[in-house]
């Protein structure tokens, strides 16, 4: 894994799989600096999601260790992610942020310019290698 920073919010990206780990309150972080701060996804809140079913290997949360909790957040396509029970942060597979991101772009009335920063942020680095997101 590496550090990505930006704008005062550090990722860890895992360069083999393209998934991101978000200390608790980096996406919210992430939303504000891009003016959709009206979109947050607090970790504690995904706590209360229910468990959602899939044959994905359940992942330990890097910070307590413990068996991180799957949830489904965004619209259709819902977005699959990993919440540390702790609430120590968010697991994203490769090319799950871009997926969430775009769907609160193109659901929120924000200017383009939000746009153009998320895209900015972003870049290539979150988005899946070899198309959807694989299970790891």
């Amino acid at each position: 894994m590496i550090v990505v920073e930006h704008e005062k919010i550090e990722l860890d990206y895992c360069t083999s799989c393209s998934g991101a780990w978000f200390d608790s309150g980096e996406l919210e972080l992430m939303l504000e600096l891009v003016g959709l701060e009206g979109s947050s996804l607090p970790v504690t809140d995904m706590l209360s999601f229910p468990e959602a079913k899939t044959t994905e290997n359940k992942r330990k949360c890097p910070i307590c260790n413990r068996k991180m909790k799957k949830v489904t957040i965004g619209r259709e396509p819902a977005v699959l992610i990993d919440v540390c029970p702790e609430g120590d942060g968010l697991w994203f597979d490769g090319g799950e942020v871009n997926e969430l991101i775009t769907q609160y772009v193109e659901k929120s009335p924000a200017e383009s310019d939000s746009q153009e920063r998320i895209l900015a942020f972003l870049g290539d680095t979150f988005r899946a290698r070899n198309g959807p997101a694989q299970d790891g």
